[in-house]
């Protein structure tokens, strides 16, 4: 009796990819250990903060670590791997104290070490949403926890605390974007004061003040005396949201 052939099996579902952080918990022998993550992305923020995001590539980055084109693909994959090492390092310091407990103090200092990040760090606007995109690195998902878990036992459920958390990161982002493409503006108009930037765009504003249609504008104008505090206006904004946060929800 001939014997039947065995049929092929069906092929099963590929398998699921191995996340940045999971193979750097594991990372694979290798002769000898010239680079490491830290070493990676400390080189990449570098080429970022001197040259811009645009100049990140990993042929730039092998060259910036004095290495083989290839040697860092042991650890990232690619670029985009490349651009959550260099988030995950830049947010190492976005921690607070460990003696700050209360939700308000939390967030507040959480946001303001956050301003001061993307400030040193620009290119962090161009490559980041205020919750989805690079966010999913350790240092930032920790910020996270920290964040929710102030909030937690005051009464709140864990949707209405993610809330909190998200309303927050969405001010900071707005808020810091803004700051940073008004210095971007005067980087490539080549001002070194605001005063500068009042100069050029005086003959536009002239006309728009001179119409009368924008008298509380022309107050502030006229008036304000913290136009060129953007600490000032980004802690009295971020108190209101916080204010707002406190008395919507009861804590």
């Amino acid at each position: 009796m001939a014997r039947q052939k065995a049929q092929p099996s069906a092929p099963g579902p590929d398998p699921a990819p191995v996340s940045l952080w999971e193979r750097l918990e594991r990372p694979a022998p290798a002769p000898r250990t010239t680079l490491t993550p830290q070493k990676i992305a400390a080189a990449g923020i570098r080429i970022a903060d001197t040259e811009g995001i645009d100049a990140v590539t990993m042929r730039r980055l092998a060259t910036e670590l004095g290495v083989a084109p290839m040697a860092a693909y042991r650890y990232v994959s690619g670029k985009s791997d490349l651009l959550d090492l260099m988030t995950d390092a830049v947010y190492a310091d976005l921690k607070p104290a460990d003696d700050i407990e209360n939700w308000r103090d939390v967030l507040r200092t959480g946001a303001l070490r956050n301003r001061e990040i993307v400030l040193r760090h620009p290119w962090l606007i161009q490559i980041s949403s205020p919750q989805v995109l690079r966010a999913l690195t350790p240092n930032r998902i920790a910020a996270a926890e920290r964040a929710l878990s102030s909030l937690d036992g005051l009464g709140l459920d864990i949707d209405a605390m993610m809330a909190v958390v998200g309303t927050v990161n969405c001010y900071v982002h707005g808020a810091v974007s803004a700051e940073c493409a008004h210095y971007l503006l005067m980087q490539e108009e080549g001002w070194t004061t605001n005063d500068d930037l009042r100069t050029a765009f005086a003959p536009q504003m002239r006309y728009l003040m001179d119409t009368g249609r924008y008298p509380t504008y022309h107050r502030y104008l006229h008036d304000g005396i913290h136009k060129d505090d953007p600490l000032w206006r980004f802690e009295t904004g971020l108190d209101s949201v916080l204010d707002g946060i406190a008395a919507r929800m009861g804590i």
